[in-house]
């Protein structure tokens, strides 16, 4: 028996059966979904969002998904998804979570005032400081999960061609901080304001090198503007340029897993 979703499966039979108090009034497939299947259920209650584990490998990482969601959540001055791991009748894990209104950086980025771009910049950085200041002494295991375990892993299933991911320099540069993992524009929130209000997706999240967030944040276009406002807010960078071009790597190896796999998938600008 699989422990993953298809689109052949009766999400909507799931949706509702996960929600039996409330009035399911749209449901909407968000197509840019790497890993899980993402469905934005509007109800009389609000709007949630539903993540479907594509593969064996993201089911066991929504798992970690919503582990690290639940323990970060409320230790950084930004919203964090309140997670709620649900399990369907064969027993395979799916997350459900609140939407909040606004905008990805993604979508803004190129649309920012200098204000609200550098204002971005300073505040991406502020989550980043944050997030690897948190005391982990107490933190469930599975939020210790190292992100090059998760990279090596995640490159093993994946990737057709092993490209130069510099797993060996991401594993001797890594700190006990814990890290977002994947900390692209598409994962920062904004509020109607354009001021950055929140983090998602914290599937990749563990312990490592803070700079490796840094990276992420850099290994897709941003406006020069922003890259040297954001950079300047840390005393040490030196790692981030190879990083940079591991994380592009990374990337490149598994949207050519998605093409494969899921052509139905939007691809971002990488």
């Amino acid at each position: 028996m699989s422990n993953f979703f298809t689109e052949d499966d009766p999400l909507d039979q799931i949706i509702a059966e996960t929600f039996p108090e409330k009035e399911i009034k749209d449901t909407k497939h968000i197509l840019t979904g790497w890993t899980n299947i993402v469905i934005e259920v509007t109800t009389d209650a609000g709007a949630y969002f539903f993540r479907f584990p594509r593969n064996p490998f993201w089911s066991k990482m929504i798992v970690k998904d919503a582990t690290v969601c639940n323990f970060v959540d409320g230790k950084t001055s930004f919203y964090t998804p309140q997670m709620k791991l649900c399990f369907d009748s064969k027993k395979r894990p799916f997350s459900v979570h609140q939407k909040i209104e606004g905008y990805t950086l993604g979508d803004r980025i190129y649309h920012l005032s200098h204000t609200a771009l550098t204002g971005a910049a300073y505040d991406v950085a502020k989550f980043i400081k944050e997030l690897s200041g948190i005391d982990l002494s107490k933190a469930p295991e599975k939020v210790k999960y190292p992100l090059s375990d998760f990279l090596q892993e995640l490159d093993d299933k994946h990737y057709v061609k092993h490209l130069d991911a510099d797993h060996k320099f991401i594993r001797e540069t890594e700190r006990n901080n814990l890290v977002h993992g994947d900390l692209n524009l598409g994962n920062i929130l904004l509020d109607e304001n354009d001021k950055v209000i929140g983090v998602i997706d914290f599937c990749f999240a563990g312990t490592g090198n803070p700079e490796m967030d840094m990276a992420r944040i850099l290994s897709r276009p941003v406006p020069k503007e922003f890259e040297e406002t954001f950079l300047a807010q840390f005393a040490d960078t030196s790692d981030v340029p190879r990083m940079k071009k591991a994380w592009h790597n990374i990337d490149a190896g598994y949207a050519d897993h998605i093409r494969t796999h899921f052509p139905e998938i939007t691809l971002p600008e990488l």
